[in-house]
């Protein structure tokens, strides 16, 4: 079934929307085997462009793996993640699969679990632990599969920064990033949803994946291009939204590729045949009912300090708090106290600091913040 609208996904196929320049960098570098880290906000796009990416990619000699990292707790989940993907993605038949591993991994005894259905079907349970496999050795394993079929793999794995996580993080990303660079037939595509935590592992001089690859930052979908898009849907379904309607979708949500969707869609399911400000409007009010929810956990726990830093952003404020004004206006408390606020809140995911200053990380958040 075609749907009109995607958020709360990646998207495929005629749901993605522009990133012409992005994908064919982004190509390019696959195809000349470059590292590359993507970064930006959450929910902009990145997991879609590199999927969109992997299915651009025709020759016969390069092969894509994609993994997500997200639910790995600790250094040994990743390892049975990373050699368990590896393993299914770069083999064409179940038969493959058991023989990979005996050849590779010939001290397991995994749990395989399949069906005559498509390779995604097939489960692992690989059981990698300290006792019988080295992490240099996992580390390896694309490097010997590459070699072995002759082909040049590229390693995409999202939600990277949950390596920033694990215990004794500063060691695992040393040995990863020591076996990593040396690899002659592997290049990887590292990216994830936490911007903060991505840029202290690849922007700081000192963490071990420092200048590991190009950085490719994924800027905000241009207004022109999502009005086209979003005007578009709408005929699909054989309705209209003027063009105005639709420039204020964007507008509303600041560009935000994910939100222009779900507000889209909301305005979408409310008119009838031509979309009205009071469709407008309502689907607005849909999606910070959607939102609310999740709008209240942000702020349960935030101490009034960190609530009145966040309303002075609200109003506009987004550099000086530091100085005498501001402090007095939104009761910031002492000059020393702004920098544990920033620390607490961008811990907590609520803020990013840019070259302009600081700002909310979700547009619609600070919506809901100001209607209240």
């Amino acid at each position: 079934m075609k749907r009109a609208f995607v958020y709360g996904m990646s998207v495929e196929g005629e749901n993605f929307t522009d990133r012409v320049k992005e994908t064919k960098r982004l190509k390019l570098d696959f195809e000349n085997a470059i590292n590359v880290i993507l970064i930006s906000p959450r929910r902009i796009g990145k997991s879609s462009i590199v999927k969109k990416v992997k299915s651009e990619i025709t020759n016969p000699n390069i092969k894509v793996v994609f993994m997500d990292i997200y639910d790995c707790r600790n250094e040994y989940d990743f390892y049975n993640r990373f050699a368990s993907v590896v393993i299914k993605e770069t083999a064409t038949k179940t038969n493959q699969v058991i023989d990979n591993i005996k050849r590779f991994l010939v001290r397991l005894t995994p749990k395989i679990a399949f069906s005559p259905e498509p390779m995604s079907e097939i489960s692992i349970s690989l059981g990698i632990t300290p006792q019988n496999y080295q992490p240099e050795e996992i580390l390896q394993l694309p490097e010997l599969i590459a070699k072995e079929q002759g082909i040049h793999l590229i390693i995409c794995i999202d939600e990277f920064q949950q390596i920033g996580e694990f215990e004794d993080s500063i060691t695992v990303q040393k040995r990863l990033r020591g076996i990593w660079q040396h690899q002659q037939n592997v290049s990887y595509c590292l990216f994830g949803s936490k911007k903060h935590l991505m840029t202290k592992l690849f922007q700081n001089r000192k963490m071990p994946f420092y200048q590991f690859g190009e950085m490719m930052y994924l800027e905000k979908i241009p207004t022109a291009d999502w009005i086209t898009y979003i005007c578009s849907r709408f005929e699909s379904q054989d309705k209209h939204i003027s063009e105005e309607l639709a420039r204020r979708i964007c507008e509303t949500v600041e560009n935000h590729s994910s939100y222009v969707q779900q507000l889209a869609w909301n305005v979408l399911a409310e008119t009838n045949k031509e979309t009205t400000e009071e469709d407008f409007e309502n689907g607005v009010q849909a999606l910070l009912a959607q939102c609310s929810g999740l709008f209240e956990q942000h702020i349960q726990g935030l101490t009034a300090y960190q609530m009145n830093y966040i309303r002075a952003i609200c109003n506009g404020i987004h550099t000086d708090f530091g100085s005498k004004a501001i402090l007095e206006e939104y009761n910031l408390g002492t000059k020393s106290n702004i920098s544990r606020i920033k620390t607490a809140l961008l811990d907590r995911e609520l803020i990013e600091i840019t070259k302009d200053g600081v700002f909310l990380e979700d547009p619609v958040f600070k919506l809901w913040l100001k209607r209240l």
